[in-house]
């Protein structure tokens, strides 16, 4: 079979190549042409336009790129018609996808989703589109389900990847050495992977740094973003930027400060305390306050259903405030216990994932028995 497979940011590439591996021991036949990242190439996919290319954030960023969004989707369309696949395979990235799934869907093309774009958090009404467009819909998070049943649409939870990932982590025993930090604790600062998620929350993250001078604080950089574009944050001794390694960071961690996104779920399940952050624009801040239809921003928040990790967003995030919140997981115990007993309750929650092996294994048995994929209430 040939898949093509989109995928338009760092989680996106990590579990679409995931899949991809998966899906090559069900049809060891398979061939990938892909829109994504490092990880997708290295296991194998045939790359069009790497994922950095397509980063854009929030409505403002978004609207200000649409001639370059233009471009993409029309290269990506000529793509698919050249290529003919067997199916198109879309990995979140809702904006860009959906537009593809139109496309492949009047081609003709069978259309497979992983992983849910979230629109249960903001514009419900795009579960119409999809019911239109995607032939078979594969979920990640458990209430996703529920969620789709109330439009009678029924999806395949498979489980969360980011379970897997976690548990079949190895920790470097040599991180400590390798990166040359210190003997201090450290707080890991995970400020994502776009430049303008970072540009707008790293240097606020840091800038707490003198009230904890017992401390280390160790920046989880990505390598498909100029080293020497770090630096600029790297203006203490006590800031240490490791690259590629947010797992090791993760697992040396006793506290962390993390931009709102699969790390905050990443570090639930590495049972670090932490403290959510995330500032925008301000127009797209607005944008979003008027749109978005779920209480929290964290997945961790989101899956529990309840407040269990704080979210300073916006106008919230200001050094005195991540200060106060840093000090409740490094020093309060009641409060450290509370999170992870949720921590623990969003691990039974999820249950055993495995998830790529069982969504390679759902897939290819549509594909070969077309009648098996139709959706039914």
């Amino acid at each position: 079979m040939k898949y093509y497979i989109i995928a338009g940011e760092r989680s996106g590439d990590m579990h679409a190549a995931s899949l991809m591996k998966e899906l090559k021991k069900q049809d060891p036949e398979a061939s990938f042409r892909c829109w994504g990242g490092d990880m997708m190439q290295e296991a194998g996919g045939e790359m069009v336009r790497h994922y950095r290319e397509m980063a854009f954030m929030g409505f403002l960023e978004t609207a200000a790129n649409t001639l370059k969004i233009v471009q993409f989707l029309r290269e990506c369309k000529t793509d698919i018609l050249k290529h003919k696949p067997d199916v198109v395979i879309l990995v979140d990235y809702a904006g860009f996808n959906l537009r593809i799934a139109k496309f492949a869907k009047e081609q003709g093309l069978k259309v497979f989703y992983y992983i849910s774009p979230k629109i249960w958090a903001w514009n419900q009404g795009r579960v119409q589109t999809i019911k239109k467009l995607v032939d078979r819909m594969f979920v990640i998070l458990p209430f996703e389900e529920e969620f789709y049943r109330k439009f009678e649409y029924k999806v395949d939870y498979i489980g969360n990847p980011i379970v897997d990932t976690v548990r079949s982590h190895q920790a470097s025993p040599d991180f400590i050495q390798r990166n040359r930090l210190n003997p201090k604790p450290i707080i890991a600062v995970l400020p994502g992977s776009r430049k303008q998620e970072i540009e707008s929350i790293l240097f606020i993250m840091l800038s707490v740094l003198p009230a904890f001078r017992e401390y280390q604080f160790v920046v989880a950089a990505v390598s498909n973003l100029n080293q020497s574009y770090y630096e600029n944050f790297n203006r203490d001794p006590n800031i240490k930027i490791v690259y590629d390694q947010t797992y090791d960071l993760l697992a040396n961690s006793q506290a962390a400060l993390v931009t709102s996104g699969t790390a905050t779920l990443e570090t639930a399940l590495f049972d670090v305390p932490q403290v959510v952050c995330y500032t925008t624009s301000l127009i797209s801040y607005w944008i979003g306050r008027a749109v978005i239809k779920v209480p929290y921003i964290s997945l961790v928040n989101l899956i529990a259903d309840k407040p269990l990790v704080t979210e300073l967003i916006q106008n919230d995030l200001t050094g005195r405030n991540i200060i106060a919140e840093l000090k409740k997981i490094l020093f309060d115990k009641a409060f450290i216990n509370k999170q992870k007993e949720g921590y623990q309750q969003i691990r039974e929650k999820l249950g055993e994932a495995n998830s790529g092996a069982k969504a390679a294994e759902l897939m290819v048995k549509y594909l070969a028995d077309p009648a098996s994929a139709e959706v039914q209430a």
